[in-house]
């Protein structure tokens, strides 16, 4: 017996007993059965930023606005410690770049090899 042929056969059965039940019992089952068929959820075809949308509103009505504040404040610091480095970087550039353009350094040292130690350790002072 295959499982459309079980359920058909089972449908039968529970619709055969249906009528046996009291008319109390049968409106209080049918009420039920109302009540689930209206809080089914169905399914929509939605585009992707509607369900993104749909996702975000979902997760974030719980939230309070303490927790949106320091999510905020961890993604501004984040950010400011981003541009801190990069600034940072820059500025070590910076210095390399102006030795070598003030011409403090002598023509040896284009040629040596420990050129590049020797601008490191001029950079850090």
């Amino acid at each position: 017996m295959n499982e459309l042929h079980f359920a058909f056969k089972a449908r039968q059965h529970l619709n055969r007993g249906l009528h046996d039940l009291p008319p109390s019992t049968q409106s209080r089952l049918q009420a039920a059965r109302e009540r689930a068929l209206a809080r089914q959820k169905l399914a929509v075809h939605q585009s992707i930023l509607v369900a993104a949308g749909s996702f975000v509103q979902e997760h974030t009505e719980g939230l309070r606005l303490r927790q949106i504040l320091v999510a905020l404040a961890l993604v501004l610091g984040v950010v400011f410690y981003a541009y801190w480095q990069a600034d940072r970087s820059i500025a070590e550039l910076e210095v390399i770049d102006s030795a070598l353009l003030a011409d403090d350094l002598p023509i040896a040292a284009f040629t040596d090899r420990g050129f590049d130690a020797w601008l490191k350790s001029s950079a850090s002072h």
